[in-house]
């Protein structure tokens, strides 16, 4: 496997608000591999969206190195990773100048995790067809307002 692709979404219930984000990993065949989801506190979409990015590079990653792809064995690493925040894509493809701190912050934690891979690009989908990572980012604010009514 050389190739992954990768969905990601990142929300917030108010903005801020409680957050979330869900990244889906399929290989180069189309088949999902991965799906996972991380709570993110208080913090706004926008910054959820980053912090669903840097998570799929994060498991991309992983899923290379338990392949035997590193830098003693290097074997060609590719990403594509697929987000529906216009803001984000642009940002990363340096289309839109990072004016906050904050994201200017996000933006160097993604830009460092790319360095681990051959090629990785990143590009703008329809919400449609974000579907699935949108999924994991309701299941989990949904999971954690269910826990905050039990108490």
């Amino acid at each position: 496997m050389t190739k992954l692709i990768t969905f990601t979404d990142g929300g917030s219930r108010g903005n801020p608000g409680p957050a979330a984000c869900g990244v889906v990993i399929k290989n180069d065949k189309n088949k999902v591999i991965l799906k996972t989801s991380k709570y993110l506190d208080e913090t706004t979409n926008n910054v959820a969206e980053y912090e669903g990015l840097i998570l799929a590079l994060q498991k991309a990653k992983g899923i290379f190195k338990a392949c035997g792809r590193d830098a003693i064995n290097r074997v060609s690493t590719n990403l594509e990773c697929y987000l529906d925040s216009e803001l984000v894509v642009k940002q990363l493809n340096h289309e839109y100048k990072i004016k906050d701190e904050g994201m200017q912050k996000l933006f160097i934690i993604v830009w460092n995790l790319t360095l681990d891979f051959d090629s990785v690009k990143f590009i703008h989908i329809p919400r449609e067809k974000n579907k699935l990572a949108d999924e994991m980012v309701n299941r989990e604010l949904n999971g954690r307002e269910k826990e905050s009514s039990l108490f």
